[in-house]
């Protein structure tokens, strides 16, 4: 079975204390697992797409949400355990919630044909539940790791988990 791991957001702008969207220890916590997840496919020659919020400072985003992830900072960097295996994965630059906006994801999934694509990231209930609408309404199938994502709000995690499950049919382990 051909594989491939998207990691949504695993980025210093959500996942260090004091930056302005700070998803909080929860989110800390999912960083082994997402690092060990990220070495399993890079052992096994399987692709990794590291999808990653990339603001321009005007961004229409920071109307809902307070300015973050601005291209050009140190915000829109990898978090420090995932930054080795950067040169071993694709980046793919979004500037709103789904992977699939305006991004080149769409083409870079349908050169691989994955059979299974596996998610992981923050936020769950943002930008890692509709990038898993996109990869589900392109017809893949998806494992979304429990223990691999993570938001600030544990309601809206819980809920996104059942969406992605229950209305999605994404398989959530």
């Amino acid at each position: 079975m051909k594989r491939a791991l998207i990691v949504v957001d695993m980025l210093v702008g959500f996942l260090e204390e004091g930056k302005p969207l700070y998803c909080g220890e929860d989110a800390r916590a999912i960083v082994p697992f997402v690092r060990d997840k990220v070495e399993e496919f890079v052992r096994a020659g399987e692709p990794v797409i590291f999808v990653k919020d990339s603001h321009a400072p005007d961004d229409a985003e920071f109307e809902m949400f307070p300015p973050h992830c601005v291209v050009g900072t140190d915000e829109t960097q990898l978090v420090e355990e995932l930054r080795p295996y950067e040169n071993k994965a694709t980046v793919v630059p979004k500037s709103r919630y789904s992977g699939f906006y305006n991004t080149a994801l769409a083409a870079l999934l349908s050169e691989l044909k994955p059979d299974l694509v596996e998610v992981v990231g923050v936020c769950t209930n943002i930008c890692v539940l509709y990038t898993v609408e996109g990869l589900r309404n392109r017809g893949y199938t998806v494992v979304v790791h429990r223990d691999g994502v993570a938001s600030f709000d544990r309601n809206a995690h819980e809920f996104a988990l059942a969406q992605m499950k229950d209305v999605l049919g994404a398989e959530t382990r």
